[in-house]
């Protein structure tokens, strides 16, 4: 049997993370819809005209063949998908999909109106704190998923670095795993660069889960796949990769990434049908395969300023597209994911602040149950700033308290009170109900400045991403995760250089390779 960590060491854990404190708090999602109901029919009809009329290219031979023994046919090079096919599976496909954390307690049933926040972006660049931008690594990943395991308002890890010191595709996947696994005992979220990578992936996982029967009934890891490169085409090696993500019972995220105006139309709604069309027809495959496969629909189109060709993730227009795909993922009723965080600042500043609180915030309200790219995400998604990473924790915290809904019943409304202290000392400070929703009714950020001008002007007047690259700092050099069995943990961190970690060694190991493209790896 494996051999478990001491008491002292899972003290010193949950005193460090909040383990021993309230399970992951839950957004609200889908209150807002700004489109009209019947526009966002015929925008999800739209969808679904585009894959029996048009189809996709590229599809390897046996996603042909199995979407043939549906009735779909092929038609000029392009796979056509049979109606009946797609509307069983928006019909009777998954509508939770449980995306198990190590520790229970951080488990998240997706779907419904659940909305959770995370990581994401497969960054090739890391942001320091000095400012400078230099190439990201296995260690840069683990103080990664480190950070995400501290802070609250972080629900899952999806890899958010590239580990650039890992020069074959084999050693990245493998060696991100481990990374990620070591660093969180939230939810991760993993890529893999071919189906051949999935078997030595779970056999990595396995032990951290408690066995292959523990992962299947409790998965701890879940699979992000862009399977399409828009405009709709297949990517057959990502293909071959989410057919066998199903087979071997991992649950799947169907994503797509395209650009409007560049890999998809100009418009809002043309974009936003495209996307949905691009994202079922990963959808119908997961549900040919095994109608019962947990998947997540992830239609992430993205806004392209047009006058560079660059991304802007952070613009208002990525706030109306979002709405209008997961307004039409809520009549779907499937659990689905987006992009929203995408800021193109560099830094954590005013640009990055309400670039990232309102397309994340919008896109909860639209119906998003997980938002990807939440926290960290800089320079359109091409680096990661672990100041940010902090910083965002707090305003994801201002984001879930402005979205909780307070109850309304007489105590809230406090007519007596009302008429008690107009009656006498004219105030509510010192009143029983207001000692004692201090803290049940209040977030108190950390971070953001509250103070008076007076004292602020006698302090060090330190600005928030100053404050955030402090507060990285001492998370980094206390926070260190113990969850899992000791000789679990000793032979990853040995086989991957992972052990080093702790006493600084592999902060010395020089970065390799070239950077990937996040505008095809991004999650």
């Amino acid at each position: 049997m494996a051999r478990r960590k001491t008491g002292s060491a899972r003290s010193r854990h949950s005193a460090q993370s909040g383990k021993d404190g309230p399970p992951v708090a839950v957004l609200r999602a889908g209150s807002w819809r700004p489109y009209p109901s019947a526009a966002v029919a015929r925008v999800g009809q739209a969808a679904l005209q585009i894959l029996t009329e048009i189809g996709m290219s590229d599809a390897p031979p046996e996603a042909v063949s199995l979407i043939e023994d549906y009735g779909g046919r092929q038609h000029q090079g392009r796979l056509l998908f049979p109606l009946e096919l797609l509307e069983q599976t928006l019909a009777d496909g998954p509508k939770s999909v449980l995306l198990a954390g190590q520790d229970p307690r951080y488990d998240l049933p997706v779907g419904g109106e659940r909305a959770y926040t995370g990581t994401g972006g497969a960054a090739p660049l890391l942001i320091e704190a000095s400012g400078e931008v230099r190439a990201s690594r296995l260690a840069d990943l683990y103080d990664a998923a480190r950070l995400a395991d501290h802070l609250p308002q972080i629900h899952f890890f999806a890899r958010s670095l590239v580990a650039r010191d890992q020069n074959e595709p084999r050693d990245l996947d493998l060696a991100t795993t481990a990374a990620c696994l070591l660093g969180t005992a939230k939810h991760v979220m993993l890529q893999a660069s071919a189906p051949e990578h999935l078997a030595p992936m779970l056999q990595i996982c396995e032990p951290m889960a408690d066995g292959a029967a523990a992962l299947r009934a409790r998965p701890i890891v879940s699979l992000n796949i862009n399977h399409v490169v828009p405009p709709l085409r297949f990517d057959p090696q990502a293909v071959r990769v989410l057919m066998q993500a199903v087979a071997l019972g991992i649950p799947v995220h169907c994503n797509v990434f395209g650009q409007l105006g560049a890999s998809s139309p100009v418009t809002i709604a043309g974009s936003a049908a495209q996307t949905l069309a691009e994202t079922l027809a990963g959808l119908a495959l997961v549900h040919a395969l095994e109608p019962s496969a947990p998947r997540i629909a992830g239609p992430r189109a993205m806004i392209t300023d047009l006058r560079s060709g660059a991304m802007a993730g952070g613009s208002g227009e990525q706030t109306q597209i979002n709405a209008l795909l997961f307004q039409v993922m809520r009549t779907w009723n499937l659990p689905c994911s987006a992009i929203a965080g995408a800021t193109d600042s560099k830094q954590a500043d005013f640009q990055a602040g309400y670039e990232k609180a309102q397309t994340i915030t919008t896109a909860v309200q639209a119906g998003a149950n997980l938002v990807t790219q939440a926290a960290g995400s800089q320079a359109g998604l091409m680096a990661v700033s672990f100041a940010a990473m902090v910083a965002d924790n707090e305003m994801l915290g201002v984001i879930a308290r402005a979205n909780a809904v307070s109850e309304i019943d007489d105590a809230a409304l406090g007519l007596d009170a009302i008429r008690q202290v107009t009656a006498g000392e004219g105030h509510f400070l010192a009143r029983p109900e207001t000692f004692a929703r201090m803290r049940s009714d209040f977030l108190y950020p950390q971070l953001a400045d509250r103070s008076g001008i007076e004292e602020w002007q006698g302090g060090p007047r330190q600005d928030m991403a100053a404050k955030a690259n402090e507060e990285a700092k001492r998370i980094l050099a206390q926070h260190w995760p113990s969850h899992g069995a000791d000789d679990t943990r000793q032979a990853l961190g040995q086989r991957f250089g992972l052990d080093a970690v702790q006493s600084g060694q592999m902060s010395r190991m020089k970065p390799a390779g070239t950077p990937t493209n996040p505008r095809e790896a991004n999650q």
